[in-house]
């Protein structure tokens, strides 16, 4: 074979190559109004689930908040964390306590009956986390769809990639980079917790032997101290649940950054929000301005959305039931 025909092969080659990279990246990414033709009710539907769930009970908008951040840290926004299993992530310690599963299954069945076989659980929870937030008085923004559903979920991949709330600053920074997502995103996505709660297990450290000192964490403010202890006892179970935004737990707004500079943080993964001063300043401006602490939070949760989206060659599917993948 000549020198001509040998970059001519190899020329081929690099163009196959972008050709097939530039086709993965498209099927990957998703849009807007991507059911409008062939499920245009999917986000009514899904809405109509959501509505009916927290009208009863408003604990399920960050429960399904949560479920969406922690779907799609681990191996995407694929709806894995959905799936049924001994080993599957759900089963892992970070997801303690995870609920709002029979939401998506309801929101799920609603939308088969009227569409069988074409909306994703993975869209339907992004949904989902959407609608949730908007009926604490949250915002509100266009959710691009056309995620698939993945077929992994390891206990084991959470404990290697998801936050902990005993991370330290730079590695909370870390996590977020290695998902495409900026200090910006870190805090604004933080400020979910607005809405939040926490199981005193994640956090009882701090009350009674911060980083094995045998003392409380000195960061923490005395009476939200003598709270949390009152709460989260030394020899309790660990299974009591408080809110992470003293005095306003279901209602969005800016008071969960204003309660972190007031020392009043709950998780030490919060309370480094205000110890690094490219973070610290962010507390401060979403403290002073709840539409800056909006407009940030909405496009970091459609950054999140687009994280690790699966495609069909890449064993992506549409489930017909969320909690098993297909058979």
């Amino acid at each position: 074979m000549s020198r001509t025909q040998l970059k001519i092969g190899h020329t081929l080659l690099i163009l196959v190559s972008l050709i097939w990279c530039t086709r993965e990246s498209a099927e990957a990414a998703t849009r807007l109004g991507f059911y409008s033709s062939t499920c245009p009710n999917v986000e009514s539907l899904v809405q109509s689930s959501v509505q009916f769930f927290l009208t009863s009970d408003i604990s399920f908008a960050p429960a399904l908040l949560r479920m969406f951040f922690h779907d799609c840290f681990v191996q995407g926004c694929d709806a894995s964390v959905l799936l049924d299993g001994f080993s599957a992530e759900r089963a892992a310690s970070a997801n303690t306590g995870l609920r709002g599963f029979e939401v998506i299954m309801d929101a799920k069945s609603r939308v088969e009956a009227e569409c069988p076989g074409i909306v994703s659980c993975a869209d339907i929870l992004a949904l989902a986390a959407r609608d949730a937030v908007v009926m604490t008085n949250g915002p509100s923004w266009d959710v691009p769809l056309g995620r698939m559903d993945g077929r992994r979920s390891l206990a084991s991949d959470v404990a290697v990639n998801f936050p902990s709330p005993r991370d330290s600053i730079n590695a909370l920074k870390q996590k977020f980079s290695a998902r495409g997502l900026s200090t910006e995103d870190l805090v604004a996505l933080s400020g979910g917790h607005t809405i939040g709660q926490a199981d005193c297990g994640f956090f009882s450290d701090r009350l009674y032997n911060f980083k094995s000192t045998g003392t409380p964490d000195p960061n923490i403010n005395p009476n939200s101290l003598r709270q949390l202890q009152r709460i989260c006892p030394a020899n309790g179970n660990g299974n009591s649940r408080v809110a992470l935004d003293k005095g306003s737990k279901n209602t969005w707004d800016p008071s969960y950054f204003q309660n972190l500079i007031a020392g009043n943080a709950v998780l030490e993964s919060d309370e480094d929000l205000v110890s690094d001063p490219d973070t610290q300043s962010l507390v401060d401006t979403f403290a002073n301005s709840v539409d800056s602490f909006n407009s940030a939070f909405t496009k970091s949760m459609v950054k999140l959305g687009n994280v690790g989206v699966k495609t069909a060659s890449q064993g992506g599917e549409i489930r017909r039931m969320c909690s098993v993948t297909n058979f």
